[in-house]
């Protein structure tokens, strides 16, 4: 058994941090409570029954103590957000300008930039 290894389970236990899943006669992992699926999981004994065959994740094997970490959730990759019905452009894409805009404003904004840091340095100079 690896880190990432799709695997069947059988339940063998349900606590209200997460419910034990025993794998073969030598290992048993825990499946934590945010780790059973995505968003809130409001009661373990009312979704998941002792006995019930589940298929799981490996997330994590501690070697020293033994413990394995299991996930349902990973097997459900969640989609994020609402799906795009259509895309909102902040610029008219279809004006081919490129960056004229920036090139015509580039010397003005730099020439009031270094106006101001030029004031700010005198300003400062003039108080030492």
């Amino acid at each position: 058994m690896r880190i990432g290894d799709k695997i069947t389970g059988t339940i063998s236990g349900i606590q209200s941090y997460g419910v034990f899943v025993k794998i073969d006669d030598e290992h048993q992992g825990l499946i934590h409570i945010s780790e059973l699926k995505h968003g809130f999981v409001a009661d373990l004994n009312s979704q998941y029954k002792v006995g019930d065959k589940v298929d799981v994740i490996v997330m994590g094997i501690d070697e020293y103590n033994q413990k394995i970490s299991l996930s349902m959730r990973a097997l459900h990759p969640q989609k994020v957000g609402r799906p795009i019905l259509h895309k909102h452009f902040w610029t008219n894409y279809r004006d081919h300008i490129g960056y004229k805009t920036i090139a015509i404003h580039k010397d003005a904004w730099i020439s009031s930039a270094m106006k101001l840091i030029s004031e700010k340095k005198q300003k400062n100079s003039t108080f030492l």
